[in-house]
């Protein structure tokens, strides 16, 4: 589905939805930006239900929404400080890029960047992955650092593809899911953080998840064949009803 299809197919309650994640990812930034943390307990379990509401209504496949339910659950479980609620949110956003990985192969499109320039990609993700893992692990607590190794893994398997199947809007999306995570680890790892660490985790993950969105809808990717010839259809149809 091409840009200008979308815009022309999206009703206007799903372009309200859409509106009401912005103001809801404001609310969410803003309120941590000045320390108000009752704003930030209320805003931050709305974002992934309105976006994922948002992409259902918009036409996205089941395993975006379904990405975006497990974000919204890890959303929730991490606004608690204790520890069982940190790893079992950890899993839950691990399930959410398992179903991003199903949802590129399943829809996304065959990798056709020539093999030298693909491998480099790959060299670089696994360079980025072994790097930050190693300098990571001395300050992280024992019981966590094979579950954040792991997690690393996955998350480095999901921005990958999310790039090379998907295209630079959604690879965009899964590097910056890539830092926003990062930033959590460098936090329990006790490294020293910008200020407002939690403003900037949420706005590179804020991002993230809507550029991954964007970029499984088609912004950012120029229409197939098929596509463009799938619109020239529909334009000649004229309007339905």
């Amino acid at each position: 589905m091409s840009v200008s299809t979308l815009r022309r197919a999206v009703p206007v309650p799903a372009t309200a939805l859409l509106a009401a994640f912005g103001v809801a990812a404001a609310v969410d930034l803003v309120s941590l930006a000045v320390g108000f943390e009752p704003g930030h307990t209320v805003a931050k379990p709305l974002l992934m239900p309105l976006l994922a509401l948002w992409a259902h209504l918009s036409g996205a496949p089941r395993l975006l929404v379904a990405a975006l339910l497990c974000g919204w659950g890890g959303d929730v479980l991490l606004l608690s400080d204790a520890e069982p609620a940190f790893l079992a949110g950890m899993g839950l956003f691990a399930l959410g890029h398992v179903c991003y990985l199903a949802l590129f192969r399943a829809h996304g499109r065959p990798d056709t960047a020539p093999r030298a320039r693909a491998g480099l990609v790959a060299l670089g993700y696994a360079v980025v992955l072994t790097g930050t893992v190693a300098l990571l692990r001395p300050g992280l607590p024992a019981d966590l650092r094979v579950p954040v190794a792991a997690y690393s893994a996955l998350l480095t398997a999901m921005a990958y593809g999310a790039l090379t199947r998907l295209g630079l809007v959604a690879g965009l999306g899964g590097a910056l899911f890539m830092l926003s995570d990062t930033l959590i680890a460098t936090g329990i790892a006790k490294w020293p953080q910008l200020p407002g660490p939690d403003f900037w985790i949420m706005l590179t993950y804020l991002a993230a998840q809507f550029l991954l969105t964007w970029g499984t809808l088609g912004g950012g990717r120029p229409p197939t064949a098929a596509t463009h010839t799938a619109d020239l259809q529909r334009t000649a149809a004229g309007p339905e009803g």
